[in-house]
């Protein structure tokens, strides 16, 4: 018997709902997983909640905050399996045995080497434990970075495209070119909020001289990076990524033979400046992502342009796909999303993470890569 055929349509509804509620947490908790939980006594929720702010309470202590002495017989639903570990806070699986709950039912495995183990803790305390009622995919698709990073010393990486539905991403070469929506660039910037760095080459800033900050929602836990990668110097020092350097730091990594007056020059533009060696398609990606993951990127989106895009999709570098598909075409003028050989990618190796979402009258299709 699966672990889903323990469950009763009434389990099912509130560890769905400690999805939905962990989800509210994006922006604020990475690198920290999204989290929420929701505790249910005599057929009645006595307290819920979602980790809110990166080192703050955990989704469970929230919840068993709000039920207060209700939690004690009752049954936790948990999207992650509650930590184990001292970290930031204490382990959540201490607190709920504590509390005197009778049932855990919880999501998706936790992957890490410390804060995992949480479920045989609870049952060895005598709580019954249902979990993982997910799979890794599943568990994955609702925190793709923090499982990565649970696994590999490198950073995640989305990729983030905006197309038509002939596949063109701009209605000519060098042109800027608005292809969706306000509502999809809203999400967009939502997006950005939840990952450490955003990720373009040096062609997007000089065709669409991209600010790649967050300025239509809410601000996240903290600024994302920019970074930039130009071989050979070729951005204008008048850019508008350079207009707030100071408060929001921007990386270019260029070729390691460039002249020291190219790199003078983006120094004195406010960049950040790493010369990396070349590569076949360009710079030494392994390079850039080892010197990303050094000063603290975990977690990276790319938002152009179509060489990077396709370098990250043939080198199965791209972890994780957000397309954004505008209901137009551009025609044979248009640039292609993906070249005239896209036909060898490996396509097949993309799922479905989440259901399409309509943003305004464009749709995103977000596509997780299988491990391995």
């Amino acid at each position: 018997m699966s672990k889903s055929d323990e469950l009763s349509l009434a389990d099912v509804a509130h560890l769905e709902w400690a999805r939905k509620l962990g989800r509210r947490g994006w922006g604020h908790v990475h690198p920290n997983p999204l989290v929420g939980c929701v505790i249910v006594n005599g057929n009645r929720t006595v307290g819920e909640g979602w980790h809110r702010a990166f080192g703050g309470p955990h989704a469970e202590i929230v919840a068993l905050e709000e039920a207060l002495t209700q939690a004690r017989g009752g049954t936790v639903y948990v999207s992650l399996e509650p930590c184990n570990h001292h970290g930031k806070t204490p382990p959540c699986a201490q607190a709920l045995l504590a509390a005197g709950v009778r049932r855990v039912v919880f999501g998706a495995r936790d992957p890490g080497s410390e804060s995992g183990g949480g479920a045989d803790n609870l049952r060895a305390g005598g709580v019954e434990v249902i979990g993982p009622v997910w799979s890794e995919g599943v568990g994955r698709a609702e925190n793709p970075a923090f499982f990565h990073t649970a696994r590999h010393a490198s950073p995640f990486i989305a990729l983030k495209l905006a197309m038509t539905l002939d596949a063109r991403i701009a209605a000519r070469a060098g042109e800027r070119t608005r292809v969706t929506g306000l509502e999809a660039e809203r999400e967009v910037h939502r997006l950005r909020t939840g990952f450490d760095a955003i990720l373009v080459g040096a062609g997007t800033v000089r065709a669409d001289d991209p600010r790649l900050t967050v300025r239509l929602v809410p601000t996240g836990r903290e600024a994302p990076r920019r970074l930039v990668l130009d071989p050979d110097v070729t951005m204008p020092r008048g850019a508008a990524i350079f207009q707030d350097h100071a408060t929001v730091p921007v990386h270019v990594f260029v070729r390691e033979d460039v002249a020291e007056a190219q790199i003078e020059r983006l120094e004195k533009a406010g960049a950040h400046v790493h010369p990396v060696g070349r590569a076949e398609r360009g710079l030494d990606l392994d390079a850039v992502t080892a010197i990303c993951w050094d000063v603290g990127v975990r977690s990276i989106l790319c938002e152009g342009g179509s060489r990077l895009a396709d370098t990250l999709l043939r080198e199965r570098r791209a972890h994780r796909l957000y397309m954004f598909v505008a209901p137009d075409t551009y025609g044979a003028e248009g640039v292609a999303a993906f070249p005239p050989d896209a036909g060898s990618l490996r396509w097949d190796d993309f799922a479905p993470a989440h259901a399409p979402e309509q943003h305004g009258r464009d749709t995103l299709i977000t596509l997780d890569r299988a491990e391995g």
